[in-house]
């Protein structure tokens, strides 16, 4: 667990609750100056984060209330343009606007992308810029795929504040059905193969009778 992560979300009610619970000393280590990281993106996270296909995002509105939202599109489709910014095509949905409109009030956004298969998922805390227009269309190329069939309307991108890795306790196991395919042609192949074989078996046994 990294620094960063620990200066945002470990607030004085949140130390307050571990301290009653009898975790604060676990964790003390990770607010000491001699540890640091956890804003810059390296190799592990850049892999993991550009092999989603979606992620639920957080944001804040004026009252103070969080708005969280599933966010979908091809694999990949948010991007790690450097090590602390990440980006995506903000695709045209219902028409709602309520992130856009809490990024308008607080930039302040938090994602949680999930490994269902693998049973891993990762924390991101950061700044939101929304980028639209003439700027828009000069960025995107750089997040949109051509082939997918959503239509951008403006680009979201993200100043990484924070980052943090969890523990797979309590993930459920999950496939999608592009994940289950080799498991299913594996499948359809030794029923193609049995069923191949108690034909050739039932040519036999008509041919002995």
């Amino acid at each position: 667990m990294p620094r960063a992560f620990a200066e945002i979300a470990f607030t004085p009610n949140v130390r307050a609750a571990q301290a009653r619970h009898g975790s604060a000393a676990g964790y003390e280590k990770f607010l000491s100056p001699d540890v640091s990281g956890g804003a810059a993106l390296g190799p592990d996270e850049a892999a993991f984060i550009e092999a989603r296909d979606g992620f639920y995002q957080a944001s804040v509105s004026e009252t103070g209330w969080p708005y969280v939202q599933f966010r979908g599109g091809p694999k990949g489709f948010l991007r790690v343009l450097d090590a602390r910014t990440i980006g995506y095509a903000d695709y045209r949905g219902n028409r709602q606007y309520v992130s856009l409109g809490n990024l308008a009030g607080d930039s302040r956004i938090a994602l949680i992308l999930m490994d269902y298969p693998n049973r891993r998922r990762i924390k991101i805390w950061g700044r939101a810029r929304v980028v639209e227009g003439e700027a828009a269309a000069e960025i995107l190329p750089a997040l949109h795929d051509p082939d997918y069939v959503g239509r951008p309307e403006r680009a979201i991108l993200i100043t990484v504040e924070a980052f943090d890795w969890n523990c797979p306790a309590h993930i459920p196991q999950r496939l999608t059905e592009a994940e289950l395919e080799p498991y299913l042609a594996q499948l359809r192949a030794q029923i193609s193969d049995l069923t191949t074989e108690n034909a050739r078996l039932s040519d036999l046994l008509g041919t002995a009778s």
